[in-house]
């Protein structure tokens, strides 16, 4: 079934603290996205089209302070 509006999306890491959360599209990730490690920092961002990683995504150290910074390229299309 196809949806027109976005569904939050959560996932919890097996002791219950926050893995990951966002939104999804017909099932496929979209728009902004964060992961967290176990002890709640921040650990990567970025955002999602139609499933695909696009933009910038951000890493982030145990401190929670940016890492790196990387660029994904758009997807080929066949």
């Amino acid at each position: 079934m196809k949806t027109s509006k976005p569904q939050p999306h959560v996932q919890n890491h097996k002791d219950g603290s926050l893995w990951a959360r966002g939104q999804t599209l017909d099932g496929l990730a979209t728009g902004y996205w964060e992961w967290f490690r176990k002890d709640g920092t921040r650990l990567r961002s970025g955002y999602f089209e139609a499933g695909a990683q696009v933009g910038k995504w951000t890493t982030y150290d145990k401190k929670g302070d940016v890492y790196k910074v990387t660029i994904m390229k758009p997807r080929q299309k066949p």
